[in-house]
């Protein structure tokens, strides 16, 4: 066991590095541009390291950034082309020649693409199921209307809109402590949603894929596959499991795992250690002897895995001088306590291996304690009901009814939006429908209602979000192989009561991994 004390402040000053950006129009009066076609321009990124590729015919231009996990199921076209790939980005570019927009519904893995047609001066924009990868795109409303921009991160794009704060972004972010959906904090910049595309010019939006509805009520009653048991669909999250995780190790080099001790990490770290041919490093966290933490749970995870398990103490003094750094790498702004001492993490890691894994996707796809306080309030809906309408009022609190709930759940300040905006903001957004309210309003199980809007916002615009700026600004490769589409379509057909069991979270993962680590953490 390795025990890093305090890592070193780094300096004050940083450059949080430009992201490339495509420019879409007229783009002939441009400086600076990297390659160039026609109608579109690639802004940034080195000559010798372009994050693009051309697909065999070269008609097609794949831009941007992709992870995939199934080069198995595309090894035909290479075969059948002769052609061998030598980056996902080229997998992408020969898929493309067979299935063309098809194809981003055959990709399994991380990626957020621009594609251009050379030969119809068509571009698509497309990013995976879980939003893996995010990408953005300015509006009619930015500075330069003959003109679109794209780019993977929203600082890349500042020069090219005129900053005007979106007032439904800010209630939301408010109540939230993220961004749900497709809206940025700025009016003229938009998000791609996960499984969405974009086709430009026409400005044409389509989902190529949808979360699964789960399973639905008729009559007030669940209904469950037949012949469902508990070991059944353990047995298949465990087959599942396997393939994802090992899918998600480097080949024949060293891995990384962010360890808590909870069931979500602890079950990926036993998985990997079960598939991997190389040293496993795991790496926890605390905030000094003062303080709680979890030391003893991930210690015993590492000794039963037998990993290269690292600890590392963060001051409170240091979370507040790296703040600015790690507020500058999160990009879309979040307001989570381990945004630092997650960027301190990844640095560390950086020192041993390339790959990092986490325990991402637990809660959200297994029914977390994070949804018992949401089921509480189905079933004693009129007392939150009662003390939000103290609060805000009678009309407001019986008329926001589960949705208000659900804002409250995230423990921000839904409950104070009136005070802290400005009363002609508080007006002019207190009506303005909420990207909650359709899951909130669907037929599925509550359960899984509740697990939709979390995969949908809280996984996409939140979680993964952070997990990939942040990996990313440690230099290095971060995967939630528990956020994997399949985990993810698979969990929402399992019935609820295999999920939250009463006051037993995460049934079903817990009799999925049950002999692969101590029964202390287990349960």
């Amino acid at each position: 066991m390795l025990r890093t004390s305090i890592l070193k402040t780094r300096r004050a000053q940083f450059v949080v590095p430009q992201t490339w950006k495509l420019a879409y129009g007229r783009v002939d009066a441009l400086t600076e541009i990297a390659w160039q076609d026609e109608t579109i321009a690639l802004i940034g990124g080195s000559s010798s390291a372009l994050p693009l590729a051309l697909s065999p015919s070269q008609r097609f231009v794949i831009i941007g950034e992709v992870w995939l996990s199934n080069h198995q199921a595309l090894w035909p076209l290479a075969e059948k082309l002769a052609v061998l790939p030598k980056s996902d980005r080229e997998w992408v570019a020969l898929a493309w020649e067979h299935w063309g927009v098809e194809t981003f519904a055959q990709l399994v893995g991380d990626f957020g693409l621009a594609v251009w047609d050379r030969a119809e001066q068509q571009l698509w924009l497309g990013r995976d199921r879980k939003g893996g990868r995010t990408l953005y795109y300015t509006t009619a409303d930015s500075t330069n209307r003959s003109i679109r921009w794209i780019a993977p991160s929203l600082r890349s794009l500042n020069p090219h809109h005129d900053k005007t704060l979106d007032p439904i972004a800010l209630r939301d972010y408010l109540a939230c402590a993220y961004v749900p959906g497709e809206q940025t904090l700025w009016q003229g910049v938009r998000e791609l949603r996960p499984g969405a595309v974009l086709s430009v010019p026409e400005q044409k939006h389509q989902f190529y894929w949808q979360l699964p509805g789960g399973v639905v009520e008729a009559g007030g009653v669940v209904e469950a596959p037949p012949q469902s048991s508990l070991q059944s669909h353990a047995q298949q999250l465990r087959t599942l499991l396997e393939q994802v995780v090992g899918e998600c190790l480097p080949e024949q080099e060293p891995v990384g795992i962010f360890l808590s001790g909870g069931l979500d990490s602890s079950c990926v770290t036993a998985l990997a250690a079960q598939r991997h041919n190389a040293p496993i490093h795991t790496y926890s966290i605390h905030f000094g002897e003062d303080c709680p933490n979890e030391l003893e749970f991930s210690g015993l995870v590492a000794k039963h895995c037998e990993t290269k398990h690292h600890i590392l103490e963060v001051t409170f003094q240091q979370m507040w001088e790296q703040l600015p750094e790690a507020l500058a790498w999160l990009d879309d702004p979040i307001g989570d306590p381990l945004t630092v001492p997650n960027l301190l993490l990844g640095q560390l890691a950086k020192e041993s291996v390339g790959t990092i894994l986490n325990g991402e996707g637990g809660d959200p796809c297994f029914g977390g304690p994070k949804n018992q306080p949401m089921l509480l309030n189905q079933l004693y809906g009129a007392i939150q009901g009662d003390r939000t309408a103290q609060r805000n009022g009678p009309s407001e609190g019986c008329s926001q009814g589960s949705l208000q709930a659900y804002l409250l759940s995230y423990k921000k300040c839904a409950a104070e939006l009136s005070e802290l905006l400005k009363p002609e903001i508080w007006n002019a957004v207190r009506q303005e429908p909420s990207v909650f309210t359709d899951d909130l309003n669907a037929q599925a199980s509550y359960l899984n209602r509740l697990m939709a809007l979390n995969i949908k916002f809280k996984g996409a615009d939140h979680i993964l979000t952070k997990v990939s700026n942040l990996t990313q600004a440690a230099g290095l490769q971060g995967r939630s192989p528990l956020f994997d589409q399949r985990i993810v379509e698979l969990s929402m057909q399992i019935p609820p009561e295999f999920k939250l069991s009463g006051v037993q979270e995460k049934a079903v993962l817990k009799a999925a991994v049950a002999d692969l680590l101590p029964a202390s953490i287990v349960y």
